[in-house]
């Protein structure tokens, strides 16, 4: 790839593209929100697959179980969609993380992104959104290497740069060794930090209530889930959540107001949660602002569509 097509795939790409997006969708509440909010930007998006990341917390037994779990949520809310047309395209994805930054995990969603990365071009990428551990990416990456010329990423993951500890994030921080290989394989990369910038996406019970209620079924689904998840542990207290990665659906439907990002050398995130610096590596685009009433307005204006 020519310098000037890297740095041509690493800007928001104009008209319809083809994307792959990966999630750990029963991880949060916020997954949901993001497949919906691609799928009610149909103009922008023909969604090639989507694929199902691992997770391991209290709502897993495992990061198998967790994947398992979103492959599962996954299909739930194409079926509240009624985007039955979609099903044959979800895959499961890894069923543990990286050993480490030479060995892939085998798995159908490593295998498909992998095989269909060959069938694009930097001239005409193919488009990979992680908004979960980056383990099924960071697969297709060491079993495809051409997918660094053929791919633009958008990942969810990292915190910002002005905090500490830039790898202490529950996406990065869960398979280390993948964010590694993302970082360093000078695939164009658009970096969006959770802490510090994405955490900007709050909102509320009783806004929720005012812009979903009664609108179509996805739409109850996303607020009687979010209400369930949040009065769980803070009923009768004040309580907020953040819908984290619909800024990843952001970054390519940007009008210019909802979110800002700039050219930065790639970090390398370290395993003690920290990140090195150095300002001879490869330049990756890092997303900075994100405004957050601009954004959830296109987000309610998308969801009353579907």
């Amino acid at each position: 790839m020519t310098q000037e097509q890297y740095f041509k795939n690493l800007r928001r790409p104009e008209g319809k593209i083809d994307i792959i997006l990966d999630t750990d969708t029963y991880n949060e509440i916020d997954d949901q929100y993001a497949i919906a909010y691609m799928l009610g930007h149909s103009e922008k998006f023909n969604v090639k697959g989507i694929t199902a990341a691992p997770f391991f917390n209290q709502k897993s037994t495992s990061p198998e179980d967790g994947m398992e779990k979103s492959y599962h949520e996954i299909l739930k809310v194409l079926d509240l969609m009624s985007r039955h047309d979609l099903d044959e395209v979800v895959f499961r994805g890894s069923k543990t993380y990286l050993p480490d930054e030479k060995t892939p995990v085998d798995s159908p969603a490593a295998d498909f992104m992998a095989n269909l990365a060959n069938d694009y071009t930097p001239e005409n990428p193919l488009y990979i959104l992680g908004i979960g551990a980056i383990t099924n990416v960071a697969s297709a990456i060491l079993k495809n290497p051409a997918m660094t010329e053929n791919c633009v990423i958008v990942w969810l993951g990292g915190s910002s740069f002005d905090m500490p500890r830039f790898a202490n994030e529950f996406n990065m921080v869960q398979d280390i060794a993948a964010a590694r290989v993302l970082c360093n394989c000078k695939a164009p990369l658009v970096l969006i930090p959770a802490w510090g910038v994405t955490d900007h996406l709050l909102t509320t019970k009783y806004e929720l209530e005012h812009w979903l209620r009664d609108k179509n079924k996805i739409c109850t689904y996303l607020l009687e889930n979010t209400i369930n998840e949040a009065e769980s542990y803070a009923s009768g207290k004040p309580w907020s959540r953040v819908i984290w990665d619909i800024a990843g659906i952001t970054w390519f439907v940007n009008d210019g107001n909802m979110m800002q990002d700039r050219l930065v050398h790639s970090p390398v995130p370290q395993y003690d949660m920290y990140a090195s610096k150095d300002e001879r590596r490869h330049l990756i685009k890092y997303v900075w602002y994100i405004n957050r009433d601009k954004v959830f307005e296109d987000l309610f204006n998308t969801l009353y569509t579907l």
